[in-house]
């Protein structure tokens, strides 16, 4: 597990984002390309060709502006983190439980949409998202949105699980085997999110209202299930191609995971399907942000832009079976998806998910909620047993 939290990220988190944004000088106007980009980017988000030929929006983009791009994957958010607090990096396509967190603590700029041209197709539901619009400056360009699923094998599933029990419980599966060993639950923090949304649906008493505002009393409830939950996962996973292999040849039954690894599997004729279940789903909503000291601005601001091409967007929402920040994506053509499949990835259900965002100790359902740090801290504990 990557996880890394400096004294000075613990001090912001224990404060109230509001009022945090930084001040760097937002660029005005675009100059001559440098030459090089370099981005931290979740796997399958920046593809050239080199895991199928079919998905390439890198080359073209290198070959028209002269701008190399130079990719280093993340697997979790706080990795992601850790990377941009380091430097050396001009942008990353960031979840909402880390673009507030880089805000805060000054590591990325405000974004000039007026250099962006392609802003006016973003999505309106996102346009002003609160995970990268603070305090009336954009800090972000939308990218691709989507669900945490409950990936399972049809070989051990007849029908598509109708609970998360299957993954937090011990229980008999329906091939007759008990779930101990054969689950697996996602190596970062911001799990126990899930854990809460899971108890707002079957533990009502407890008054959960957001899996990211959680007082003390259900803090502990969910950290209660996650110490059941440890005793039946068999690998805490940050690795989507790890985690595709786990599925392929561990006898994993079911887990929560990103439409990637359904959609790679799937493609490889793999026994798995996934489904959203009666709790609902945690989800992500990723915006391309700036590095504070981006030493490739101009390369930057075109990469934002080209990230918007209807085409790049169509493609990547199949490639990742996510949700385009575009919608006329799903219908234009220009690309491989359609209408239908922005249907089934659930461009419909926005309302539906309850995208990752930054725990603070100051939030708006009650008086006081357990802010991130302690989540770090307390996660590493859970997983290892204590």
């Amino acid at each position: 597990m990557k996880t890394v939290l400096n004294s000075g990220t613990a001090m912001v988190l224990a404060l109230t984002l509001a009022g945090q944004a930084s001040a760097q000088t937002m660029l005005t106007e675009l100059g001559e390309a440098e030459g090089q980009v370099n981005i931290v980017a979740w796997p399958g988000y920046l593809e050239r060709g080199e895991t199928n030929p079919s998905f390439d929006w890198i080359t073209g983009f290198e070959e028209k502006t002269g701008c190399k791009v130079n990719i280093k994957n993340a697997n979790t958010s706080d990795e992601m983190v850790a990377l941009m607090n380091e430097g050396g990096f001009d942008l990353v396509t960031a979840s909402g439980d880390a673009s507030l967190r880089m805000v805060a603590g000054k590591r990325v700029q405000p974004i000039n949409i007026d250099l962006i041209p392609s802003w006016s197709t973003v999505d309106d539901r996102l346009k002003e998202a609160p995970w990268h619009f603070v305090d009336g400056t954009h800090y972000g360009v939308p990218y691709m949105w989507g669900p945490n699923v409950l990936m399972y094998s049809t070989e051990v599933f007849d029908e598509a699980p109708t609970s998360w029990d299957v993954v937090f419980k011990p229980m008999d599966l329906p091939d007759g085997k008990p779930n101990e060993g054969r689950v697996q639950a996602y190596d970062g923090p911001i799990h126990i999110a899930d854990a809460a949304n899971y108890l707002m649906h079957n533990q009502p008493e407890l008054g959960i209202t957001s899996p990211y505002e959680l007082n003390e009393d259900q803090y502990a409830a969910a950290l209660d299930l996650l110490r059941v939950q440890r005793k039946l996962v068999g690998r805490y996973w940050h690795d989507a191609f790890i985690q595709i292999d786990d599925f392929k040849n561990e006898g994993m039954a079911a887990s929560g995971t990103w439409p990637f690894q359904v959609n790679l599997l799937k493609g490889d004729n793999a026994p798995v399907a996934s489904t959203i279940p009666q709790e609902g789903a945690t989800g992500w909503a990723d915006s391309t942000m700036m590095h504070a000291d981006a030493e490739n601005p101009n390369c930057s601001y075109m990469w934002m832009e080209h990230s918007l091409a209807s085409n790049l967007q169509s493609d990547l929402s199949v490639w990742f079976g996510a949700n385009p920040a575009v919608p006329t994506a799903c219908t234009d053509g220009r690309g491989m998806q359609t209408a239908e499949g922005c249907t089934i990835n659930g461009m419909d259900d926005f309302e539906r998910i309850k995208f990752w965002t930054t725990p603070v100790s100051s939030c708006e359902s009650q008086d006081t909620c357990v802010p991130y740090y302690r989540w770090v801290s307390d996660y590493i504990g859970v997983i290892g047993g204590r």
